[in-house]
């Protein structure tokens, strides 16, 4: 399926330049109308089923009569500006790769969020690590499964969205950017969102890229699941990675659901105790309750992980939980993080989660 996208403005050289290098470079992502009149843009939007419709600031556009699922932005002659009349702004004067990724934010936000989206972007799958039962390494869990898919050649972007955890615990690299210059690039919806994100990723020696912990832990609890999910459909339309390993707090309030949704499997850690085994019972039974009132089918892309599990005190979940158990890890005495995610990423276990 093609974007379709309106460009109007009243510099029709600009236009037959710009609607040349698109149509070279992504003549089977997007279909487009140019026009100079706003009168037969407007017209158009209806008729066409226009996706994102992009007017010079030159134009006034009650952006208040625009069909809702029409994306919009005013393109604009500076870097600089992010914004006019509180609507995104793209600088007319830069790469076309950097417009064509701020065209595909705006309809990814448009249409609900990277699981919608239908252009080119399944390639990438991302794998959230969210588990129900405190303290069996689900954090630990998830930078091991970055590792794995790096030490593979697999370009992969780890981020971490709990509330108090840490990107820094598992990973390093230099460089002078944070979590907290992304959240500030996303709570003040700058338009060049992309480039702030490749300016600030870091890249740990295992080949991993991730977003060192913000500066402090109250930047990432104001961080709502909109912005979140934002981010993670940024990354995808970058286009350059396999996979997207998400750290989240478990939950399966609406927020929460809405970030699982976007992603292609959910792994739950477990290490077989009386109370993981009951904490991940519960879990099961509520979501499957969610599944039955709501449209969230995300049980049947979960699987289990069972970590730190002991043949003398650990158990198996009841055979009742329908949950796919794709192998395990020992306990690990007296060795750093560094060595136990040396050794977890070379596991074959996290090829079989997707």
């Amino acid at each position: 399926m093609k974007i379709k996208l309106a460009l109007l403005d009243n510099d029709q050289n600009y236009l037959n330049r710009i609607v040349s290098v698109f149509n070279i470079r992504y003549a089977d992502k997007l279909e487009i109308y140019s026009f100079t009149k706003i009168e037969s843009a407007l017209s158009a939007l209806e008729s066409t089923r226009i996706d994102v419709f992009v007017s010079s600031v030159a134009f006034d556009v009650n952006t208040a009569a625009l069909p809702k699922r029409c994306g919009f932005a005013y393109f604009v002659d500076s870097a600089d500006i992010d914004s006019v009349n509180n609507q995104r702004a793209i600088c007319k004067y830069q790469k076309a790769d950097l417009i064509y990724r701020q065209i595909l934010s705006i309809y990814s936000e448009n249409a609900g969020g990277v699981s919608e989206t239908r252009f080119g972007d399944d390639s990438c799958k991302v794998i959230a690590f969210a588990s129900p039962c405190g303290g069996t390494g689900s954090s630990t869990m998830a930078a091991a499964c970055a590792s794995y898919y790096a030490a593979k050649g697999e370009k992969t972007l780890y981020l971490n969205f709990e509330k108090f955890g840490s990107a820094d615990a598992f990973f390093s690299a230099e460089g002078q950017f944070d979590m907290s210059d992304i959240i500030f690039a996303l709570k003040s919806r700058k338009a060049n969102l992309s480039m702030k994100m490749e300016s600030c990723v870091k890249q740990d020696r295992r080949g991993v890229y991730f977003y060192s912990q913000p500066k402090v832990a109250l930047d990432m609890i104001e961080l709502k699941s909109d912005e979140i999910i934002r981010l993670i459909s940024e990354s995808k339309l970058l286009g350059s990675y396999s996979y997207i390993i998400l750290d989240l707090d478990f939950g399966i309030d609406s927020d929460t659901i809405k970030i699982l949704k976007q992603a292609n499997a959910l792994v739950w850690t477990g290490d077989g105790s009386e109370i993981s085994n009951i904490k991940i019972s519960r879990a099961y039974d509520a979501l499957a309750i969610s599944e039955q009132n709501e449209d969230v089918p995300i049980l049947n892309r979960t699987v289990l992980i069972y970590n730190k599990f002991s043949n003398k005190s650990s158990r198996a979940l009841a055979s009742n939980i329908e949950l796919k158990n794709i192998g395990g890890a020992p306990r690990y005495e007296h060795a750093s993080v560094s060595q136990i995610l040396d050794s977890l990423s070379s596991i074959e276990m996290f090829g079989r989660i997707c």
